[in-house]
């Protein structure tokens, strides 16, 4: 009876939950991130908490670009629970990157080690570190000091890959206009009566013999040639007009 809530597309074992109190918990301002700290007056600039989490969410499934990002924030349930529905532009995600590099490879680092310490996100960090490690019998001897520095110092290469992929994705992107609604409408109409209209060939080609149509000049049939390639020509007709 009652609306669907955002909460309720989040579960409770969602493990997007553990990336949001990983960020709660961490003193940003402490940790040299940029505008922490906000002035009493003006308008205040998006949470660098919450542009922190997005960040991590895109380096965890390997997303690759601040355009893409964006588009997350607008259509991904889990990045929208997660920024509590803000839907910070392409432009204001990039500048968060690069005035933050040295604190996000800092918190990116810690993160991962904690992740797999805890064997969380396992699949997808796996495949951003590429690490492997010998197996042993005893838990608390998997991460000892040297593959921990190990994997901290891979998980740094990595960091360091991923940042360079996301500038070169961003320099490579085209900026792009919003499209106007009232164009994508007009679009959305042409697609129709464009589908009606082959719909119409389609049912000409049902109810007669013919097994091609053709629209510019209805005697204009499709053949292949020595080459391969396919020209068209005339139909042949008799000397009585016949086919």
């Amino acid at each position: 009876m009652f609306p669907e809530r955002l909460e309720d597309y989040v579960g409770a074992e969602n493990p997007v939950r553990f990336l949001d109190a990983f960020v709660g918990q961490l003193d940003l301002g402490a940790l040299g991130f940029a505008k922490a700290q906000v002035a009493a007056t003006g308008r205040p600039p998006y949470d660098p908490a919450a542009l922190l989490k997005l960040y991590l969410y895109g380096y965890l499934h390997r997303i690759r670009s601040s355009r893409l990002l964006e588009a997350e924030c607008q259509r991904n349930v889990e990045v929208i629970w997660l920024l509590g529905k803000l839907t910070p532009d392409f432009k204001t995600i990039a500048d968060f990157r690069k005035e933050n590099l040295k604190p996000l490879r800092a918190v990116s680092g810690q993160f991962t080690v904690l992740c797999r310490k805890l064997e969380l996100f396992g699949g997808q960090l796996l495949a951003i570190d590429g690490s492997k490690f010998g197996a042993v019998n005893a838990r608390d001897q998997n991460f000892n000091a040297a593959k921990l520095q190990e994997l901290i110092a891979r998980a740094d290469a990595r960091l360091a890959e991923y940042l360079a992929q996301l500038d070169s994705a961003d320099a490579a992107e085209p900026a792009s206009a919003p499209l106007d609604p009232d164009l994508l409408a007009a679009k959305i109409a042409a697609l129709r009566e464009k589908q009606e209209w082959h719909k119409e060939l389609l049912a000409q080609l049902q109810d007669g013999e013919e097994k091609q149509v053709s629209v510019t000049d209805p005697d204009t049939r499709k053949m292949p040639t020595a080459q391969g390639t396919i020209v068209g020509y005339p139909a042949m007709r008799d000397a009585n007009g016949g086919g």
